[in-house]
Parts: C-alpha cells; sequence; structure tokens
C-alpha cells in the first residue's frame, strides 16, 4: 500500500504571524509530497520492503537504501510535524506530568525551550531539534537531514515528543537566515495537547 500525503490539520494560513501561508503551501504541498513520492519509488524498487511500517523500516535503516531514509525519515517527520503545531487558541499548555518531568530532567520551561532551540539552532546544516523520551528521561538532541531519533543510525534514540524542522524550506522564506528567530516563533504554535499524548505514550 503506498504512502499518502496526510492533509494539513488546519489552514495553511493558520500559523500565522510565526509561520506564513506561503512557506506552509510550499513546505506540505511540495517538500513533503516530494518525500511521499520518492518514498514509495524507493520501497516498489525493493520487493523486501512491501507492506512494511515506517517504524519497522526505522528499525534496520542502516541496512536499506539512502533514498528510503532520507525520504522515509521526510515523510515521517513532517507528517507528525504537522500534528505538533496548531492555531492560536488551540495550543493547550504542557500537562502537569510533562511540566513536572521538564523540571526534573530539563532545569525548568524556559531552559528547556532555550535548550532546544540551541539544539536546532546549533544543528549543523539541514535537520531538525527533538525532545525525546530515553530510559524514562526527557532528553533534548538533534539529528541531521531527515534522521530522526527511531532510527538505528540515530546517536540518540528515544520516543518523540516534540520535533522541530530546521531545513531552510521550513522557514527561508519568512526568516531568511535567522533560524534563531523562526526558532523563537514556534513555540507560539507548539501544540502542546499532541505533545501531553505523545509523552503520556512514551512513559
Amino acid at each position: 500500500m503506498a504512502f499518502t500525503l496526510p492533509p494539513l490539520p488546519y489552514a495553511y494560513d493558520a500559523l500565522e504571524p510565526a509561520i506564513d501561508a506561503e512557506t506552509m503551501t510550499f513546505h506540505h504541498d511540495k517538500h513533503h509530497q516530494a518525500y511521499v513520492d520518492n518514498l514509495n519509488k524507493a520501497v516498489d524498487a525493493d520487493a523486501s520492503l512491501a507492506g512494511k511500517s515506517m517504524e519497522e523500516m526505522f528499525a534496520t535503516m542502516s541496512k536499506l537504501p539512502k533514498a528510503v531514509r532520507n525520504n522515509g525519515g521526510g515523510h515521517w517527520n513532517h507528517s507528525l510535524f504537522w500534528e505538533l503545531m496548531a492555531p492560536h487558541g488551540q495550543t493547550g499548555e504542557p500537562s502537569a506530568e510533562l511540566a513536572a518531568a521538564i523540571d526534573r530532567d530539563l532545569g525548568g520551561l524556559d531552559k528547556f525551550m532555550a535548550d532546544f532551540n540551541a539544539a536546532g539552532a546549533g544543528q549543523f546544516g539541514s535537520g531538525w531539534a527533538w525532545l525525546i523520551v530515553q530510559d524514562g528521561k526527557l532528553k533534548i538532541t538533534s539529528t541531521p537531514n531527515q534522521d530522526n531519533p527511531l532510527m538505528d543510525v540515530a546517536d540518540e534514540k528515544g520516543a518523540v515528543v516534540l520535533g522541530a524542522d530546521v531545513w531552510e524550506h521550513a522557514y527561508y522564506l519568512k526568516y531568511q537566515n535567522r533560524r534563531a528567530d523562526y526558532l523563537k516563533a514556534f513555540w507560539s504554535v507548539v501544540n502542546w495537547n499532541k505533545v501531553n499524548q505523545l509523552y503520556a505514550a512514551a512513559i
């Protein structure tokens, strides 16, 4: 069964001013669609991958073709990324359990946000910043390109709770080279309701 592009869970302009409608349109309709199309081509070319889920492929990603790694990661990462953001008034707030874990493991919400932004800003070239659960504790990490912490190639592995896309296509039309400004604005649209769900599932 072919992988498909999920629809955005909100309008293209729903995250403004943090993320503009033009960026969302290109990011979802062009970039994400290309990952889906190229992933399907790569999977169709390898009979051993037929019927496998993304998570199954991630577990053995080091043995799979680079096209599967890049486009599979691109598809999975973006599918989650859209859900990790929400329009103003629908973002919620960290649950009591998540807030306590952030205090315990990451030094409080302000320090967590600053350290997460630093991980994203410090990722050389294209990549992602992540909040993961590893051995029952929260940890901030980053990955290059379209890798993620579920892949066997990741330096830091864990269950994803939050992720931020720091590829230039995620912010360049509005922020140009100001990745740090984009990451600061990202917090205004973080969908804490989804983050809370992922944290509860991870523990």
